[in-house]
C-alpha cells in the first residue's frame, strides 16, 4: 500500500518495474480481496461506459434545465470542417470531456472519475490517446488502473470533492490523474507522470466551485474541457524532462490547504463566482422559479 506520491512512484519503480498500474492492481487486490481477473472485469466496465458516454454524448439535445447540450457536436463540426488554430489532438480531448458532460447533464450514465462533475477529464484524455498511441485494451485498462493510484493519494491527502476544496478537488484531480496516466501511456516513466500531476494541480489551485443554478452544467461542462486540455500539455512537459521545483506531495499538500482556505460561497453552494452574477441568477429563477 502506498500513501503518498513518492511511496507510489517508489514502490512502482522498485517493485513493480515501473508499472504504477501493477502497483495499483496489486494494491486493489489487498484492499478488496478480489483476485486479478475480477478486478480487470470491473474495470473493463468501466471502460466500456467512459467510451458509450464519449459517444453518446455528441447529441445536439439540450439538457433538462437547457443551459447545456450540442457544445460537442458544435466542437466535433469545426474539428472536422473549420480551420483549428489549437492541435486536434487537444482539441479531440476538450470535445470528447464536453461530451461526457453533457452526456450527464442528460442523466446519461458517466463513470465519476473521481466525480461526477469531473467526469470528461479522464474519457476524453484515454479516448483521444487511444487514437493517438494506438492503445491495445490492456493498455487501456492500465491507463485507468494508473489514474486510479495517483487519484488515490490525491483523494486520500487533499480533497476530490467541490464542496470540500473546490473545483481544483474536482477537474483540478481529474486532469491531473489523466495527465499522470497519460504520461505512463506514451512510456514515460512513474516520476514524470508524477510530474505531470504536479503541474496540473499547481496550475489549478485556487479553482473554485461556482455551478449556476446548483446544477452540474455551467461552467463545469467547459472546465471539463480545459482540465482535458491541461493533462496533453502537462504530458508533454514532463515527457520534456522539465521537472517540478515543489515535489509532489507537498503540491498535494497545498491543494488541501488552499481548498481548506476556499469560502464556503465558492465550494459547491451556488452562494458566489458565476453563479451569482446576473446572469446566473436570471438562469436560476428561470429553471427553478422565485
Amino acid at each position: 500500500m502506498f500513501y503518498t506520491i513518492k511511496e507510489l512512484v517508489e514502490q512502482a519503480t522498485l517493485d513493480f518495474n515501473g508499472s504504477v498500474a501493477e502497483l495499483m492492481i496489486h494494491t486493489e487486490t489487498e484492499l478488496t480481496g478480489r483476485n486479478r481477473e475480477e478486478i480487470f472485469q470491473l474495470m473493463r466496465r468501466n471502460l466500456e461506459v467512459m467510451k458509450a458516454s464519449v459517444e453518446l454524448g455528441m447529441s445536439e439535445d439540450l439538457s433538462r434545465s437547457g443551459l447545456t447540450g450540442g457544445d460537442a457536436a458544435k466542437l466535433n463540426y469545426y474539428i472536422q470542417h473549420g480551420k483549428p488554430l489549437s492541435d486536434i489532438t487537444v482539441l479531440s480531448a476538450a470535445r470528447n470531456a464536453i461530451a461526457v458532460n453533457e452526456h450527464n447533464a442528460k442523466m446519461g450514465l458517466v463513470c465519476a472519475t473521481p466525480t461526477a462533475g469531473s467526469a470528461g477529464c479522464l474519457p476524453a484524455v484515454l479516448t483521444t490517446a487511444i487514437q493517438k498511441l494506438h492503445l491495445s485494451e490492456e493498455e487501456q485498462l492500465h491507463f485507468l488502473f494508473t489514474a486510479g493510484a495517483f487519484g488515490l493519494v490525491v483523494a486520500n491527502n487533499a480533497s476530490i470533492s467541490g464542496a470540500e476544496g473546490g473545483c481544483q478537488a474536482e477537474v483540478g484531480s481529474a486532469s491531473a490523474m489523466s495527465a499522470a496516466a497519460l504520461t505512463l501511456a506514451a512510456g514515460g516513466t512513474a516520476f514524470q507522470a508524477s510530474q505531470a500531476l504536479c503541474f496540473v494541480i499547481k496550475n489549478m489551485l485556487g479553482l473554485i466551485c461556482d455551478p449556476v443554478a446548483g446544477l452540474v452544467e455551467v461552467p463545469c461542462v467547459k472546465r471539463n474541457a480545459m482540465g482535458a486540455s491541461y493533462a496533453f500539455i502537462a504530458a508533454d512537459m514532463a515527457l520534456a524532462g522539465i521537472e517540478s521545483k515543489i515535489p509532489a506531495d507537498e503540491v498535494v499538500d497545498a491543494m488541501y490547504q488552499v481548498g481548506s482556505s476556499l469560502p464556503t460561497a465558492f465550494r459547491e453552494t451556488a452562494e458566489g463566482g458565476l453563479a451569482t452574477t446576473p446572469t446566473g441568477r436570471r438562469y436560476q429563477k428561470e429553471i427553478f422559479g422565485e
